[in-house]
């Protein structure tokens, strides 16, 4: 008898074919609405393996639920919508789907710095909505990206790909990380710093650490506080990274520059944001990895984790440890 497996959100044919061949598949088939909580609470019962997004709130009391369930495989690099312990302590693997998307996650982010440094969502909507009268020498006038500061809060992958796209800029570029990487500061060119200095001498400060209890509300009034009046804050990583409420007032009065943001604590994000209504935040759909080519390999490689976990086999990218 075939492995029994849930997909949460409608994935390419391709990759539904290859499972069908292994696997007796079932899926929710809207592709722009996630799961209900309640369906999946009931689909998880019988499964053998839950391949899920990160929009899918895998808690305990779902995975008690799961009566044979071997393996999550997450189709995104962070998995704090799955309760780890819980499924630990259950003996289910836990995999998601890192490096594939490092170099578009690392794309976006530089793309999101320039266009919130040159204001180039509020030029667009200016023509658009019909105020470009004349040419003035101070019209809608932003920041220069080329040979400034940019500081990285988490050196991991994406952070690392971040900084060789700021090299071709001319940046200098300082880091924080939990652990100090030696190794990385001469080849990449990057200057370690304390988070207070670097939140200090930044003109850019990008956020890419991983949410985790100890992040969350990392960037509070505080640390915004330190931040230079003509400092941009951008954030692909995580929303409750940064204190929302903090930000706003932050930027409402001019304690920094702007703010260009593809993450939020609550997603999708609602219209009464009070961040959504000020002209110097860009804001973004969480798009970080949305290349046509990225988001394929994530497919494949966590239908390939899937398969190896139905199968009662290490998949390659475990993320707890299951004795």
């Amino acid at each position: 008898m075939k492995p029994k497996v849930y997909i949460t959100r409608k994935i390419p044919e391709p990759f539904i074919n290859r499972l069908s061949l292994i696997c007796d598949v079932r899926m929710w088939e809207k592709e722009d609405t996630p799961v209900p909580y309640e369906i999946l609470k009931n689909e998880i019962e019988d499964i053998d393996g839950l391949l899920c997004m990160l929009t899918d709130n895998i808690d305990d009391s779902l995975i008690r639920k799961a009566k044979r369930l071997k393996i999550i495989a997450n189709m995104a690099v962070g998995y704090n919508n799955i309760d780890i312990n819980s499924a630990t302590n259950h003996g289910i693997m836990v995999t998601n789907t890192p490096d594939v998307l490092t170099k578009t996650t690392a794309d976006l982010t530089f793309g999101l710095l320039i266009a919130t440094a040159r204001r180039l969502i509020e030029a667009s909507d200016y023509l658009k909505n019909g105020d470009w009268k004349s040419w003035s020498l101070m019209q809608l006038t932003g920041q220069d990206v080329y040979g400034s500061t940019l500081g990285i809060i988490g050196l991991g992958r994406i952070g690392e790909a971040l900084a060789k796209r700021a090299k071709g800029f001319d940046m200098e570029i300082y880091y924080f990380n939990r652990r100090r990487k030696y190794e990385k500061e001469e080849e990449l060119g990057v200057q370690y710093a304390p988070l207070e200095e670097l939140l200090k001498i930044s003109d850019f400060v990008c956020i890419m650490t991983p949410y985790t209890p100890e992040t969350k509300n990392l960037i509070d009034y505080e640390q915004l506080s330190l931040m230079k009046k003509n400092a941009i804050l951008i954030n692909t990583a995580r929303g409750g990274i940064v204190n929302e409420t903090a930000l706003y007032h932050v930027l409402k009065n001019g304690g920094i520059a702007g703010a260009g943001l593809d993450v939020f604590e609550e997603e999708p994000v609602s219209l009464d944001n009070p961040l959504l209504t000020l002209p110097n935040v860009v804001a973004l759909p969480h798009i970080g990895s949305a290349s046509t080519a990225t988001r394929m390999k994530m497919a494949d490689l966590a239908v390939t984790n899937l398969i190896a976990g139905v199968q009662n086999e290490k998949p390659k990218n475990l993320v707890n440890c299951i004795r």
